[in-house]
Order: structure tokens, then sequence, then C-alpha cells
């Protein structure tokens, strides 16, 4: 079996996606969605820029605030996609944990590590009826500013992240193809993608602890 590549998670990390699972959708009010990125990145910089807590502290705010803004059922029922027909109940259950745990950790790594971070709105445009792009601006230490599309949805009636577009490529579509990737080199076995994303995070883990 071939490993999901670390240029794949981190696209998992950032790759959000909208349900596919039947839950409620509304139009998207473009002012709600300006609003909800601001509050949810202003939320995230106070995190990553605490100072008065360690890198795993950081880390541990980061998520919780990624995991309130982000669709994550919604997310990983997009990416793994016509797959998902494929999967028992119980390989269903363990994908969307080691999905929520794998996106958690990659982007509470990448943000919990900047102390300095500033973030800012761009514009912000009506997609479809259903989303909103709010455009934003990342500005890092010793860093060049770079430009994070957020795609916004109404899901049951609360607004909620469902894509990151990043240098014009939607992240949702690239990891929904390596996502199905692995799935087809392995016969159309869902457990060889749950297998793949189980030894991903114990190798995040492990990177994590050894910093």
């Amino acid at each position: 079996m071939h490993p999901i590549s670390r240029r794949g998670l981190l696209g998992a990390a950032t790759l959000l996606a909208p349900a596919l699972s039947g839950a409620a959708r509304a139009q998207t009010d473009i002012g709600r969605a300006s609003a909800f990125i601001q509050t949810t990145g202003q939320q995230l910089v106070a995190a990553i820029n605490d100072q008065s807590n360690n890198l795993a502290a950081r880390r541990q705010k980061v998520a919780a605030v990624l995991r309130h803004a982000v669709d994550v059922e919604g997310v990983g029922r997009f990416i793994i996609g016509r797959w998902w027909r494929n999967a028992s109940a119980q390989e269903q259950q363990e994908y969307i944990r080691l999905f929520d745990e794998t996106l958690v950790r990659n982007l509470s790594a990448r943000f919990g590590e900047y102390q300095g971070v500033r973030f800012s709105l761009g514009r912000t445009q009506q997609r479809t009826e259903d989303d909103v792009l709010v455009n934003t601006v990342i500005e890092r230490p010793n860093s060049p500013p770079f430009s994070l599309d957020w795609r916004v949805g109404d899901i049951n009636g609360q607004p909620k992240i469902v894509d990151v577009i990043a240098e014009g490529t939607s992240l949702r579509l690239t990891q929904r193809s390596e996502y199905s990737s692995v799935i087809q080199r392995n016969n159309g076995q869902v457990g060889a993608l749950l297998q793949a994303m189980r030894g991903q995070i114990q190798q995040l883990a492990a990177r994590e602890q050894g910093r």
C-alpha cells in the first residue's frame, strides 16, 4: 500500500468541503460570511500569538477554533466522495474520526508555530447561491505575505468554512483526488485509506514530540 504523501496531508489540513450528508443549507449572506471569517481569523491570531502558552498549548487553542469554524464532517464526506458508500458503518465512523484528527493536527501545526502572525480581510464575493468566497492576507515574520480564499457556506443555519483556495487551486478537489487514488490502488478498499491515515497520524505525533 502506498501511504498518503505529506504534501497530501498538508493539503488535507486545509481541504475543506461542503457537506454531502444532507445537512440543511441556505443562501449564505455576504456580510455574515465576512464577519465570520474576520472573527475566526482574530481568534486564530490570538491563539497563535499568545506568549503566555507554550507551543503545545497554542496548538490546542488553534485546534479548538478550527473545530468550531470548519464543517469537518462535510469536509470528510466530500473528499472521500463515492467511496463513502463502499465503507461499512464502522469504517465511515472511523474515517470521520481520523479525518478530524488529521485535519486539526496539520492545521494546528502549521499555524501554531508562527508567533507574530497578522491577518487581514480582502474582497468578499458571492460565488454561488450556497457559498461566499472571503479573501484574506496572512503575514508572518520573515516571510512574504500570502493570500487564502475561504469559501463559507451555511450549514444547518450556521456559517462554516467549506473550502480553501490557495494560489487559485481548490484544495478540497486536490485532496479528493489523492484519497480516491489510495483507495483505487487497493481494489476499492476503504480500509486501506484508514490504515494509511493511521500511519500518518502516528508520524505527525512523533514529529510533534520531537520538537
